[in-house]
């Protein structure tokens, strides 16, 4: 009997197993391929959590895998920080499949432990759960969503006491304490009204929400005689079935938009996300049904936020009357320029703006142009929630953070990726330019002409299962033993290895270190300003090539961007084929 069958074994014949679960197994139980996928190994407990397919096994999302990760959140908790049961953790969830039911296990698993749990009465947003870490004081946050993925998956994303996401160091020693936690089918856990009958279960309300509203009136840069003038401007939204509706709206109506309209079939939480393909607004298909209703009503511009509210999208028409939607390294660029525009000179000597290694270079080069530093982090907004909390003793300032996949964080309240913060951004952005006369591409195009036209852009390869892992392993390895010397006729004139630390600078044929973290991800800089960079998913079974230029016009840069796309394509490809 092998590991996997083994384990699969302990499972099946577990007296108490979960009903529901119990009935999957059985209409699984002649498929061995299925099966073995399902127990080959545990869900893997990455550096912001665990994400997965639900249904029954170790390497699925269920009550039992959950359990297992709340154990050891409160092992880890209890042996390293101070008074953890009073503190407590706060819990939020979003519109998935399970979600409310993966937060009360949380609970009842924290609760065993005498570990207080904060849980929403309701959805609510991940940034939302960010902010109310730090509101309420606790000790840690956990959000249970698979943010963007299809609608069989769900997630267990925990959040250290800055309200950030935890650092690798903190995630090795929770996966430490859960590797310690033998049998997932017996965690110690109460029942839900043993929790409510000893106070270790507090349910939050909307009072956190007004606490949040009243930070998100602090980011405007409008005067303000000007936030309380009505702002008649077209405004289109959809949620895409998530979270987000309703703090999106109350910060829109705070600074007076009046002119919003909400995509009424895309406005309830849904958990099939049944409008749309993927419910992604990177994903241009998204904004479907919104520049429909923005067609109709002539507005200026339309906003799309993920189902857990941590990343927006935003479509603005061009001179055709079409409406074209933003990438995230444009929309980034804007809201930097926009907020460097409005920062005191004396606050622009320590500005920081913090932005991951694949984001877009045009914006060290805005930040450099008004004085600001860029410093740039590994991918993932948990490193540049980790910049912030060292810019809390170093007297540094925090200006802005973003990555190019449509995540955005103008104000430190919160110490994650926040697309509501940025969907009220965005449209006082776009109702300032508009009042200069501009549209947000025409205000782009000044951009461009100022600093260079960089373009960017991200291709995929999904490889599903055990032998799609091993296959992004390969793929990976083989171009770190025979690095690039060139890609789409750009010669490579530095190689960065993040899992080895080091940067090799091909022309002087010396190396040096990286001063980041650890990651499995390879960098090649190229000569004429481009950029190539390859980098397993975190969440997704995914191999991720990111690439960037930076031409003389606008045509020039798509050119080369497809050279190197080509390129790459074909690279990869030759190795998926060997």
């Amino acid at each position: 009997m092998s590991n996997w069958e083994a384990v699969y074994e302990k499972w099946n014949t577990y007296e108490n197993l979960d009903p529901s679960l119990k009935k999957e197994l059985a209409d699984i139980q002649n498929d061995e391929a299925a099966l073995e996928d399902a127990f080959y190994q545990e869900l893997t407990f990455g550096t912001g959590g665990m994400r997965g397919i639900l249904g029954p096994g170790t390497n699925r999302m269920n009550i039992y895998t959950v359990r297992k990760a709340a154990n050891g959140l409160a092992n880890h908790l209890l042996a390293n920080r101070v008074n953890v049961r009073d503190r407590g953790v706060a819990v939020a969830y979003d519109c998935r499949y399970m979600s409310r039911e993966f937060a009360v296990e949380t609970a009842k698993v924290l609760g065993s432990y005498g570990i207080r749990a904060y849980v929403f009465k309701s959805l609510r947003p991940t940034p939302l759960l960010s902010f109310t870490v730090r509101h309420l004081g606790a000790v840690a946050g956990v959000m249970i969503t698979a943010s963007h993925n299809p609608p069989e998956y769900n997630g267990f994303k925990v959040y250290n006491e800055d309200g950030g996401q935890i650092t690798p160091g903190e995630a090795d020693e929770i996966i430490e304490q859960i590797r310690r936690t033998e049998n997932e089918l017996t965690v110690p856990y109460l029942e839900q009204d043993e929790l409510e009958e000893e106070e270790l279960i507090n349910w939050v309300g909307e009072e956190v929400d007004h606490a949040y509203l009243e930070r998100l009136k602090q980011i405007t840069k409008l005067e303000e005689e000007e936030q309380e003038r009505k702002k008649e401007m077209g405004i289109v939204f959809t949620p895409l079935h998530g979270t987000a509706h309703d703090l999106v709206l109350k910060g829109l109506d705070q600074l007076n938009f009046t002119n919003v309209g909400v995509v009424k079939e895309q406005a309830e939480p849904d958990p099939e996300f049944s409008t749309v393909k993927s419910p992604n607004p990177e994903e241009h298909q998204a904004f479907t049904m919104a520049i429909e209703q923005g067609q109709e009503s002539n507005a200026a511009i339309l906003l799309g936020t993920d189902p857990d509210a941590d990343r927006l999208g935003v479509a603005v028409k061009d001179k055709a009357g079409e409406y074209q939607v933003l990438t995230g390294n444009q929309l980034g660029s804007l809201m930097l320029d926009y907020l460097l525009t409005h920062t005191d000179e004396h606050v622009l000597k320590t500005a920081r703006l913090v932005k991951t290694v694949v984001t877009t270079e045009l914006g060290r080069s805005i930040a450099d142009s008004y004085g600001a530093k860029t410093i740039d982090t590994l991918t993932g907004f948990k490193y540049i929630g980790e910049k912030i909390h060292e810019f809390d003793s170093s007297g540094e300032t925090f200006i802005f953070g973003f990555e190019e996949s449509y995540g955005y964080l103008i104000s430190s309240f919160a110490r994650d990726k926040d697309a509501v913060q940025a969907a009220v951004m965005a449209c006082e952005m776009a109702y300032y330019w508009d009042k200069q006369g501009k549209t947000l591409l025409e205000a782009l195009d000044d951009i461009y002409e100022k600093h260079g036209y960089y373009l960017e852009g991200m291709s995929s390869l999904t490889l599903k299962g055990k032998e799609g892992s091993e296959m992004i392993a390969s793929i990976m390895e083989a171009v770190r033993n025979k690095p690039f010397e060139e890609i789409g006729g750009f010669s490579v004139k530095q190689t960065e290895d993040y899992l080895a630390g080091e940067r090799t600078l091909v022309e002087e044929g010396r190396k040096e270190e990286i001063s980041l973290p650890r990651e499995n991800m390879l960098k090649f800089i190229l000569d004429e300003d481009a950029w190539v960079c390859l980098r397993p998913s975190g969440t997704e079974p995914k191999i991720k090539y990111y690439y960037g230029v930076c031409g003389s016009s606008k045509e020039d840069s798509r050119n080369k961007l497809n050279d190197i796309k080509q390129a790459l394509d074909e690279a990869v490809g030759q190795i998926t084929r060997s």
